[in-house]
Formats: structure tokens, sequence, C-alpha cells
């Protein structure tokens, strides 16, 4: 086909999208692109080849014969682009180049913190953030279309690296006003009344509840599922079910008293977030400074990271600010950090010193002081993370409900 010949890069990287995804418009939001621009770069590429690459029946699309074949030898172009890459990223050392990072969906709660954090260390590389759930980002890292992952375990079927770097606890969660929400203990067999929202296949969450209620052979009803930690926290709050989620995805609900986790035996589920490259890959200077990074940095921060009120299992989150609450005809201040965005229906005061904060309530006179400052000291190897200020963070749990699609986030580089 000597048409190819003329075939551009960015005319591969277009068509590898829409093979991988079997859509149009899934490829148009993963690149950026309008829809009819995706089309007219897969016309011309069909042109040139002289044979059609894709079939439409109906709104499905499928690869022809000549496409799968044509998707094979892109794959080997792009991957090789993408080494020579690599290659002269290294060159460049830590003052130039590119790093692409992949995270699962709920590592997306503090992932763009760190990059933040390493891109103000390194502000000369240019960083790009893929989000999207387990299996996904297990494709990405077998494609080469990313350097580092951060998950938890990766595919027994790809021979990856992975170095864990803090602990994952995964709990059940309910409605505040759920009939097991007061319960101080609560046996596995009573969640086998329950209706559970869960993710959707794929997703690490998913595996990790179902092998968790496969081994103790706990039966659970699945009322629905949804690809969305946001959304399945949202229909847990208007009391749809309980929900199996990761316990770094609730800071901001536990600590505003919109979710409870539920004190079931054998919870939490500890697992292991992880740095993972595949085994055959040479990590660039960049790329091996930003694993560095992530076993030191990312460690501390999850140990700190504001978790709510945790009970039995981890300590309560580091004291860090007197906040002054009002959710109904008195008032409550709590000496721990609870972030920027009131509740629905409560106004939050912050204050820099627990004493003002007392002292205010007191000079108002017509307030009611309904609570203490608690303060509790968080266990050394404490997985519960804490929100750091600065104008350079993200606010990465920000109160928005945001729907799991593949997500990406670049911060190009500064300076010359």
């Amino acid at each position: 086909m000597p048409g190819l010949r003329n075939v551009t890069v960015r005319q591969l990287q277009i068509f590898s999208s829409v093979a991988r995804n079997l859509s149009f418009s899934r490829a148009s939001e993963e690149l950026h692109l309008t829809q009819p621009a995706v089309s007219m770069q897969i016309k011309q590429l069909e042109d040139s080849a002289g044979l059609a690459l894709f079939e439409r029946i109906g709104k499905r699309v499928f690869l022809t014969e000549a496409g799968a074949e044509l998707y094979r030898y892109a794959q080997q172009v792009l991957g090789a682009i993408k080494d020579a890459e690599d290659i002269l990223g290294a060159m460049k050392g830590l003052e130039g180049g590119r790093l692409t990072i992949g995270v699962v969906s709920t590592a997306k709660y503090f992932a763009p913190k760190l990059l933040a954090m390493f891109n103000e260390q390194h502000p000369r590389l240019e960083l790009k953030l893929q989000v999207n759930n387990r299996e996904a980002v297990i494709q990405m890292l077998a494609r080469n279309e990313i350097d580092l992952a951060v998950m938890g375990t990766a595919s027994s079927q790809l021979d990856t690296v992975a170095a864990p770097f803090a602990r994952h606890p995964l709990v059940v969660i309910a409605h505040p006003g759920h009939p097991l929400a007061q319960r101080k203990r609560i046996p596995l067999s009573a969640l086998e009344r329950e209706t559970f929202i869960v993710r959707e296949p794929g997703s690490g969450t998913r595996s990790a509840m179902e092998r968790f209620f496969s081994e103790r052979r706990i039966n659970v009803r699945v009322g629905m599922e949804i690809s969305s930690n946001e959304t399945i926290k949202q229909a847990v709050m208007a009391g749809m079910g309980v929900s199996f989620i990761s316990q770094h995805t609730i800071g901001l609900e536990l600590a505003t008293e919109q979710l409870v986790m539920l004190k079931v035996d054998g919870l939490p589920v500890m697992r292991q977030w992880c740095v993972v490259h595949r085994a055959v890959k040479r990590l660039s200077p960049a790329a091996d400074t930003f694993k560095q990074f992530m076993l030191k940095e990312g460690a501390e921060l999850l140990k700190l990271w504001p978790q709510g009120e945790l009970d039995g299992h981890m300590a309560e989150t580091t004291p860090a600010t007197g906040v002054l609450r009002c959710d109904g005809p008195g008032f409550r201040l709590r000496n721990r950090l609870v972030r920027r965005g009131p509740a629905p229906n409560s106004a939050t005061l912050m204050f820099r010193c627990p004493l003002i904060a007392a002292c205010t309530v007191l000079a108002a006179g017509y307030f009611i002081f309904a609570g203490a400052a608690e303060t509790a000291a968080p266990e050394a190897d404490t997985t519960a993370p804490a929100t750091q200020s600065g104008s350079a963070a993200f606010s990465a749990q920000a109160h928005v409900s945001q729907h799991l699609q593949p997500m990406s986030l670049e911060l190009r580089a500064r300076g010359g």
C-alpha cells in the first residue's frame, strides 16, 4: 500500500484511539478533538490505504480485517516512537522531556496533589495524567502509553514491577440514618440483607469486593452498577443502598457527616497503593525520579489524608485548624481539619486557632457552645492522609459530581 508512506503519526494516533474504543465519540473525547475532525482523519487514512478500516452497523463500530491488521502495525509504530521519546528524554535528564502517569480512578483524589508537588520541584518537565479504571490502566501499560501507573496490584498476565508506597483501606459506607449506622459491631452476615451499589467490572474496587466476600462465602445483593465513585457516594447519601469503597475517596463526606463507615467485622480490607511499570521498561531519569518521589512523598501524604472520624482501625485526622460549624440550633467546635466547602444546610467558619474560635463563640453570647476541642494524634503508620495548604495545591477532593470518564490532565513545562 504505497499510499501509507504519506500517513502522519497523528493519523495513526487517531486511528488507534478509534480502534481501541470502537467509538468515534469516545476517541474524540480522549484526544480532545471534535468528532468531525476524527472522522475526517479516518477518511483520509482509508483513502491512503485504499481499503475500509471500519464497518458501521447501526450505531456500533467494528474493525474490518484490514483495520485490525493496520491497528497491529500502528501499535508497533507508536510504541517505537514512545521508546525514542524515552531515550531522548533520558539524554535531557530532569531538565526537559515528558512524563505520562496513569492512575486508577480511585487515586484521582490524591494523585493531582502529588503531581503538583512534583511539578514544583521539576518545573521543566511536561507531565500528563491519565485517569481510568484498573483494566484500562493495565492496557495502557501493556501498550506502553504510560511511563508509570499508580494503582493496586497489576495483572498477573503482564510482567510488571510494583513498588508499594502506602496502605489502601476499603470500607463499607452507608447513609447516617441507615439502621446499621449506630451499631458498634456488625457481623458480615448482616450485609447479605443489604442492597449494594458497586463499581463496574474491571474496577480494582469491584475485584477486591468480590474477592473479599467470596472468600468468606457471603452473598451480597447488587442493586446497581455505577462507574463513578462520586455518583456512588451520591446514591448512598440518597439512601439507595450501601457500598464497598475506598476510604481515600470519602474524607469530605465523613467530615460533614453525610456518610458513615459501617463497623463491619473484618473491615477495612487493607490493600496497597503501588507505583507500577513494565518489567522490560527502562525508566528515564524523570520516571525514576517520580517513582522515588512517590515512594517517599506519596506515603507521607496518604498518612495524613483527611478521612473524617476514624474509629478503631486508624487514628483521627491530624489536628490542624479550629473549625466552627453551624448545622442546627448550636455550634460545634472541633480541632480537626475539614476542607473548604460547607455541607448542604450548614455554614463553616475557618479559624487559624481553636482558641480564637472558642472566644468568638463566647463573645457572641447567644450561641450555644456544644462541643469541646478534640485532638487525637495519628498512629505512626496510619493511611489517613491530610489536605495540605498552598496555592499550588490541587483541591483533589472537590465536592463535584465527577463521572468516571477517561480523563487526562497535562502540566506543561515552565521556563525556557
